[in-house]
């Protein structure tokens, strides 16, 4: 199964391992609760989606390399204690805690939260003098003599044979106590991942292009040879950071990277194109509506490969436009509800008038409080981060511009008017974003009509989450007409296909 699935799978049974009945015990007791065993080629995001999935369920979080262990820090060390049996005075060895489960239990104290998930990477890796302890811990749940706490769910991953020479395999005893889940490759999935998270769109319309080039293990007589997921993500957040500091990343660099010769070399040719069409073919210009016939002419005497990275292009840009507005308005959204706060403690006083019980400082006060609180638990994604440092640093101005107040009700009538022009700001963002868009469905109309080209542009449209969030909010009539032709098209190919099926069943039975 793909990675979604597969994180969809681990959420619904930390949902079912967690749940309780009338009495606050767990439905399903802690020994039938199977450790969960994650099986997959490297660089898909197996580790990556247990933080996430963390984040989303509300609960801890502990993860271990368990290949950066040896046996002594897994089970912990060996000490004497003397005790009496029958009367009779002995010396036994026991084990202190190991320093797995006490950082469970540190985790615990840290965030306040008793439930969560301990992930064990690299589980089939382990040396031979800890394959014994990782068969114990995943059959018994234990390290050494030490119990992984009550409500904490444990969940492993592991590369098959054919990714790491090291690996070994579990016997039958130990595969029958795991719920065992096989990951692959997906592009299709991650590219919607990569949209959410800002992937640069030369990298996105690359891999749209040249999909075997996504994820590629090979054993040359140089040695290995590979692009993974976790490549392509990385370069593309290095190549951003370049182009933002003016640098250019060329073969080099992205083979430090994408170590597949051939790819780097292939995704490298393409990324010099890809910044060279941007400006032969004015895609600025084109995005604030302005072209000419020379340029219409120029584009469709070009090749369906060209067509394909303008398209890109635009996508590109369009993307960041609707990020920018996701996280704007969602950034509005909060602050207005710190306000909200912030209005409802003015009371009424005995005279009748408005009476200040709270300032802009204490809503600034608390906005830092569950920034810092969501940063103890560990609870705060990069999204929430971005909006509560934004809501943090409108209150700061607010409280900074606020006039001295010459009634008791001036300094509410400020703050109001300074958040109105932080609503006016949105409202102008969804005004460009929304013009620049009718802009590329023209263009694109003018350049191409009703083709190939104009379905991969609402195919890519319909893939990125914060696209199909902004046309679901504000409209685009033409979006919505061309993917009305798209879906119709789709259900006539789909009906052709299964009468074809038909077709065949019928001419088997009649042979």
């Amino acid at each position: 199964m793909d990675i979604k699935r597969a994180k969809q799978e681990i959420k619904d049974s930390i949902e079912a391992y967690l749940a309780k009945d009338e009495f606050g015990a767990y439905r399903i007791p802690a020994i039938r609760q199977r450790p969960i065993l994650l099986m997959g080629p490297p660089g898909i995001g197996k580790t990556q989606i247990m933080d996430q999935i963390a984040k989303e369920c509300r609960i801890g979080l502990v993860a271990y390399t368990i290949t950066h262990h040896t046996r002594q820090s897994a089970m912990g060390l060996p000490f004497i204690r003397e005790t009496s049996y029958g009367g009779k005075t002995v010396s036994i060895t026991e084990y202190t805690m190991s320093e797995i489960i006490a950082s469970v239990y540190e985790k615990i104290e840290q965030t306040g939260i008793r439930e969560g998930i301990l992930f064990i990477d690299e589980i089939n890796c382990v040396s031979e003098t800890l394959a014994p302890t990782m068969l114990q811990f995943l059959q018994g749940k234990t390290f050494g003599n030490q119990q992984v706490p009550e409500g904490w769910i444990i969940v492993a991953a592991g590369n098959p044979p054919e990714y790491n020479k090291s690996v070994r395999d579990f016997d039958v005893v130990t595969l029958d106590r795991l719920k065992k889940i096989d990951v692959e490759e997906h592009f299709g999935v991650w590219k919607e991942y990569a949209y959410r998270q800002g992937i640069h769109p030369a990298v996105i319309s690359y891999l749209e292009l040249r999909k075997q080039n996504f994820y590629k293990v090979e054993t040359t007589v140089d040695g290995k040879c590979f692009a993974t997921a976790r490549g392509w993500e990385d370069l593309s957040q290095f190549i951003q950071v370049y182009e933002s500091l003016g640098k250019k990343a060329d073969r080099e660099v992205i083979s430090q990277y994408i170590q597949h010769p051939r790819i780097a070399r292939d995704f490298a040719n393409y990324l010099e194109l890809y910044h060279k069409y941007q400006a032969d073919y004015g895609v600025e210009d084109i995005l604030r509506g302005k072209w000419n016939t020379a340029v219409l002419q120029k584009v469709k005497a070009a090749a369906f490969d060209e067509h394909l990275k303008i398209v890109s292009l635009f996508n590109g840009k369009l993307s960041e436009l609707f990020t920018e507005c996701f996280l704007f308005d969602s950034y509005v959204t909060r602050l207005y509800e710190y306000l909200l706060h912030y209005r409802d403690q003015l009371t009424e006083g005995e005279s009748g008038r408005s009476r200040i019980h709270s300032s802009i400082e204490d809503e600034l006060y608390r906005a830092e409080k569950d920034l810092k609180e969501l940063e103890r638990k560990e609870l705060l994604t990069r999204q929430d981060e971005i909006i509560l440092k934004r809501v943090i640093a409108a209150l700061e101005r607010f409280s900074l511009n606020k006039r001295t107040p010459a009634a008791e009700n001036t300094e509410f009538e400020t703050v109001k008017a300074m958040f109105q022009k932080e609503a006016d700001a949105r409202e102008a963002l969804i005004i460009r974003t929304s013009e620049t868009l009718t802009h590329v469905f023209d263009f694109m109309e003018d350049a191409f009509g009703e083709s190939q080209e104009m379905v991969a542009l609402i195919t890519e449209l319909n893939a990125n989450y914060y696209s199909v969030w902004f046309i679901k909010e504000y409209g685009c009539d033409q979006y919505f007409r061309y993917n009305k032709g798209l879906l119709f098209q789709e259900r006539h190919q789909a009906i052709v296909r299964e009468m074809d099926d038909v077709e065949e069943l019928l001419n088997i039975g009649l042979k």
